[in-house]
This record gives C-alpha cells, structure tokens and sequence, in this order.
C-alpha cells in the first residue's frame, strides 16, 4: 500500500508505468480498485496514477472542508506531475471537469465515464428513483440517522441490504438485475459500495465543496480532446448529463458501450480500455 500525504490527510494511491501521465479517478459508489484493468494495460506505454478520494478507500478521513478537485491539483503537484490526462468515472469525472476548468494548463485531455457535473440538477424523476430502489431498503429516516452520525452501531444487515440495492441499481442498472453482472463485478462493486456507506455512516462528516461558479453552463471553455463514455443501461437520468457533455464540449466524442451500466471499467474492462487507448493515441 502505497500512502502520500496533503496536509494531514494521507491518499492512499498506485503508480505504475512512465510517459505521458494518466490519472484515473474512481466513482463516487467505488474507490481506486475499480481501475484495475486499464490500470495495468495503460501502464505498459503511460505512466498511471490512481488513488482513492479523501473519505475513500486506504484514504484519510473527509474533516472540515476540502474540495476533491484541489486535492486533485496539489496531488499533481506531490507527484512532481505538470500536465496529465484525467479520466474520471461518475462523479470522478465532474472532480476532472472542475479542475480542468480550475487548471486548464495542466490539463492534456479528458475521458469522462458516465459523468458527474457540477451545478447540475437533477430532474424529480432521480431522487424518485433512487428512494424507490435504494433509500426504502432502509427508510429515508434510518438512513438519515445514519449519515447525521446518530446510529452508535451500524446495523450489518441494514448496511449489507443498503449497499447491495445501491449497487444493484447503479451498476447493473435500473432494468437489470445482479445477475446480469459477472459474479466477480458484482462481489467486487458490492465491496466498494459497502466500505464508502460504513465509513459515510461512522466516521467524520467533512464538507466538500464543488467549483465556483460550477461546470454546468461553462462546458465550452473545456479546450481538450474528450472523450464521454457512456453505458446504456446506465440510469437514465445520468445518460442524460452524458449527452450534455457530447453537445457541449467543442472537441468532445463519444463512446456508448450497450448492455453495460454505471461503471464500464470494472463491467466491460477489455471494451473500456480499447475505447480509452484509442483515445489516447489520437492525443
């Protein structure tokens, strides 16, 4: 395990390969594991960097307040890294969007996967889904509690049926089911979720912040060749910011990968990676 330290937060994070530089930002339902295919291929021609968001993973607790595209940043600045290719999945990539449009100069390109984004609202039709197929596992007031840190001990069973609607939901996606995941993608996504929810549920409750003015409604100052990547059986009110990046971002392309969910990295790695290192070549 490899730790760096900002401040008095220590990141945990991996390295491998040398050249052009790749950051890989993991999913705001996932930590740094979820990169492991394109981790490895990538590293062969690229030096790779990933590492788990601060509240995540091998990462220090989230306390005070903070924003996880300035960690970013001064990250680049600990690895000795000037410019680098961020490629973020789900709100990973809204954390390379703001600091795309914080840092523009260190910026070579972007790959977005199912992307988040700053300022965006989400239509009625989200949390409606989302309190449907996740919150009511648990009760919108339980899960409340939870997240005030007002449970002394977490229940294992609430947790467990939490995480696992969670993550069915989001990486299988809203109209299929666990058993459209590979048994090791599932366990795997399920881990992840699990770990984020119980640490979310115990530990310090930071406040992060997103840039200011956000991304939403500045998309045309992004100047890099992006690439959105997109699975459609994703949810469909996030394919929606999908396409908003597609139409917006100049010199954006796009990637959909059918039968896949919220995570194509961890779901259809060899696809993803393709898409990815097709990218990068074009670079």
């Amino acid at each position: 395990m490899a730790m760096i330290r900002l401040g008095d937060t220590e990141f945990g994070y991996d390295e491998a390969g040398s050249g052009p530089v790749v950051v890989l930002l993991h999913a705001g339902c996932a930590d740094r594991r979820m990169w492991e295919h394109p981790f490895r291929k990538l590293a062969g021609r690229y030096r790779v960097i990933r590492y788990d968001w601060r509240g995540y993973g091998e990462s220090g607790d989230a306390t005070g307040e903070f924003a996880h595209h300035e960690d970013l940043l001064a990250l680049l600045d600990a690895f000795g890294v000037d410019r680098a290719v961020l490629v973020g999945s789900s709100d990973g990539g809204k954390i390379a969007l703001d600091a795309t449009l914080t840092a523009p100069e260190r910026v070579t390109a972007l790959a977005l996967v199912a992307p988040g984004l700053s300022g965006h609202e989400w239509p009625p039709s989200m949390p409606a889904r989302y309190r449907e197929r996740v919150h009511d596992v648990i009760g919108i007031d339980r899960l409340r509690s939870y997240r005030r840190g007002e449970v002394e001990t977490v229940d294992v069973a609430e947790l467990e049926a939490y995480s696992a609607a969670e993550t069915e939901f989001l990486v299988a996606g809203p109209a299929r089911t666990r058993d459209d995941l590979d048994p090791q993608v599932w366990e795997l996504a399920l881990a992840m979720d699990r770990l984020l929810n119980e640490r979310s549920w115990t530990g310090p409750h930071g406040t992060a912040h997103d840039l200011r003015p956000p991304a939403k409604g500045r998309l045309a100052e992004v100047e890099v060749p992006t690439l959105v990547v997109a699975g459609l059986a994703d949810v469909p009110e996030i394919l929606e910011v999908s396409d908003l990046l597609s139409r917006e971002i100049r010199k954006a392309r796009r990637v959909d990968i059918p039968d896949t969910g919220h995570l194509p990295p961890l779901e259809r790695p060899e696809e993803f990676t393709a898409a990815l290192t097709e990218f990068l070549t074009t670079l």
